[in-house]
């Protein structure tokens, strides 16, 4: 040990490197903890892989009507699935053709306030932003006016949302669940598709 101090104490004097076993040692295990740190981290910041639970191999892991390579789907409710849930007359989660024909012709009764069995495009405005939330929202009254007369009666309109009905009804029961009025919708992923500013083209409110 004296040799050793005094080997380092001339070492100090001289201006040399010298460094004793002990000296050495401790770096060695800083750096072997330093790689073990960066390995755990790395290994946590992975993403996690979607699997299906043990013993559950049925589970889904993702919806087959959501394009693979897509984010996160999203539900979206159309305004006009939005009335029609609203026409549930007993409140049973479900709206059939009937309560769909009552519901339609309540609304409309609403807004003809003058009992003309006619809505100008104005008075379908009211109506629109009353019963789908928006004045612009679709289905828009040039859709509904079928024979163009600037005018929306209730037969035109009781026939337009019948084929809503019938497009929504994709089991085709002639009931419409809470399910079927809800519109899947893959999220796109960040990446080269957006625009610098990150935002993506604006989506439409789906066919009436």
């Amino acid at each position: 040990m004296l040799a050793s101090g005094r080997t380092a104490t001339d070492a100090r004097r001289r201006g040399t490197g010298y460094r004793t076993p002990m000296m050495i040692r401790p770096r060695r295990h800083v750096a072997c903890f330093s790689a073990a740190l960066i390995a755990s981290t790395l290994a946590s910041a992975a993403p996690a892989q979607r699997t299906a639970p043990p013993g559950n191999p049925a589970a889904p892991l993702a919806r087959p009507d959501v394009p693979r390579g897509s984010g996160s789907p999203t539900l979206v409710v159309e305004p006009v699935a939005m009335a029609i849930a609203a026409f549930d007359a007993n409140a049973d989660g479900r709206v059939t053709r009937a309560e769909l024909a009552d519901g339609v012709r309540h609304s409309f009764e609403v807004i003809d306030t003058t009992h003309r069995g006619r809505l100008s495009y104005i008075d379908y405005s009211d109506w629109a932003e009353r019963w789908l939330g928006d004045r612009n929202a679709l289905p828009s009254p040039f859709e509904l006016d079928a024979d163009g007369d600037n005018a929306i009666t209730l037969a035109e309109m009781e026939a337009r949302f019948d084929a809503i009905f019938t497009r929504l009804d994709t089991n085709k029961d002639g009931i419409l669940t809470r399910a079927e009025l809800v519109t899947v919708r893959a999220t796109p992923t960040s990446g080269f598709g957006e625009d610098r500013r990150g935002r993506h083209g604006r989506r439409g409110q789906g066919e009436p």
